[in-house]
């Protein structure tokens, strides 16, 4: 059984359902097979410009998945979730942010079959990493199409501990506001330089992308790399050094610890509402 033998309902049909229902056609799944609710008549018009269906109502998204994609805000997921109430037989696949698969069945039933994954913001333009998590009650067969359905805005990696999502969330979740950060830093300081904002921008960012797709290969460490960039007494060692003084990698070591903290706080406040 793959992706394409399957019917996929997303309930929310925002900019990430969208992605997904692009990636999904664009491998092949066939759009008639693709169902999104979302009460925002903005949201159905665009769902309905990909060719797949769209629908204002929960519940009709519920009736036609074999597959019920959660991806509505948190705030409203409780609501939602009392709809799915009559899909004990489907698989629920949640990209919500904070919601813990014991809470989603607390909301549904005890046998459900719920996957909880972590997308982050790159998968809009299908370069995103996901990392997924299955309950006891999801077979393998689900665990693929779950894959098959987050694989199509970029790679995917498992974790057989929930508890390790919040680690996620804090590296690759919260991840590309990191690296924004240090861009914004870098181009303004290229603009102080005497470059204009554009080119700042542009050698930045292509900078930025090189650097991930050489660390991406996978052949040498990150450690490794900035070790062949850094001649000794040359500019990069001049600039490695003032980072060292102001102490920038600690800080980045306890920005993420924060990030990993505050998603495990919002997972059991989410669970105690």
């Amino acid at each position: 059984m793959n992706n394409h033998d399957n019917r996929i309902s997303f309930l929310g049909g925002g900019n990430m359902a969208q992605c997904l229902l692009r990636g999904l056609i664009a491998a092949g799944h066939p759009p008639n097979q693709l169902t999104a609710s979302d009460p925002v008549s903005a949201c159905r018009k665009a769902i309905d410009s990909l060719g797949a269906n769209a629908v204002a109502s929960n519940q009709g998204a519920v009736d036609a998945g074999d597959v019920l994609v959660l991806a509505v805000k948190p705030q409203v997921l409780r609501q939602v979730l009392a709809e799915v109430r009559t899909a004990k037989d489907k698989l629920i696949v949640s990209i919500c942010a904070g919601a813990p698969v014991a809470a989603i069945a607390k909301a549904t039933s005890a046998d459900q079959p719920i996957i909880r994954s972590m997308p982050n913001t790159p998968a809009l333009l299908r370069a995103g990493i996901t990392a997924l998590y299955a309950n006891a009650n999801a077979n393998a067969t689900q665990r693929r199409l779950a894959d098959g359905i987050l694989s199509a805005v970029g790679k995917t990696v498992w974790v057989e501990d929930e508890a390790l999502l919040d680690a996620v969330t804090a590296v690759s979740g919260s991840g590309p506001a990191y690296f924004f950060h240090l861009m914004e830093a870098m181009t303004e300081a290229g603009e102080r330089l005497g470059l204009t904002a554009d080119l700042a921008a542009t050698l930045t960012a292509e900078t930025a992308l090189g650097a991930a797709l050489m660390a991406r290969q996978g052949t040498e460490a990150p450690a490794v790399l900035r070790r062949k960039v850094t001649s000794p007494g040359g500019t990069t060692e001049s600039a490695l050094r003032v980072m060292d003084a102001w102490r920038v990698k600690p800080a980045l070591l306890e920005a993420v610890a924060a990030a990993s903290r505050r998603s495990r706080e919002l997972a059991e406040e989410f669970a105690q509402a």
